[in-house]
């Protein structure tokens, strides 16, 4: 797939994340607008990627770290930076959207593994996300497990349901502490 990269999320790149986002989500009521997804962004600059793909804009995706079993509310935007406190334990996977034209390609997964790399590399524990509009199984697939238990904000919508992973080491790290299963599990 050498007509496909992976890069940090620029400033030119709004028009196309916030057109998107809507075209995914509007429908369903789920559509944050510019100013939420842009404070997402700016809380972790570093974990949101856009995918090129064939020429084009392929998609994108907005992770952020959060306390695990918590997640930000679709009706408000983040609040300044992500507090220190935040970094290193959980990277929340907040938003994950591919292009109608890219789609069926793998590259969803694709931009999962690469924020994985990116989360081990800074030494996140656990991966979490919130499932909307029937998306477990997809995620279950990923290795994400259903946390029902957790309650959501009400702006994800009835159907909505929390799910964690662990962040499993990469085998060639010789410095990797103990698995983190029994965090999310």
């Amino acid at each position: 797939m050498t007509d496909t990269r992976i890069r940090l999320l620029q400033e030119e790149d709004w028009d196309e994340v916030v057109a998107l986002e809507e075209r995914a989500y509007a429908a369903s009521g789920l559509s944050e607008g510019q100013e939420a997804l842009r404070s997402r962004h700016r809380a972790s600059p570093s974990t949101c990627f856009v995918l090129e793909h064939a020429g084009g804009f392929g998609g994108y995706l907005l992770a952020l770290p959060y306390p695990l079993f918590r997640c930000p509310d679709l009706s408000l935007p983040e609040e300044g930076a992500v507090r220190e406190s935040n970094r290193g334990s959980n990277l929340h996977t907040h938003d994950l959207v591919i292009a109608e034209r890219a789609r069926a390609r793998g590259l969803a997964r694709r931009m999962q593994r690469h924020l994985e790399e990116t989360g081990r590399a800074a030494r996140y524990r656990t991966l979490s996300l919130v499932a909307v509009r029937g998306s477990e199984a997809l995620w279950s697939r990923l290795g994400y497990r259903a946390r029902p238990e957790i309650g959501l904000p009400a702006s994800y919508g009835a159907e909505a349901v929390y799910m964690a992973k662990p962040l499993e080491p990469a085998a060639t790290d010789p410095t990797s502490g103990p698995s983190p299963r029994a965090e999310v599990g």
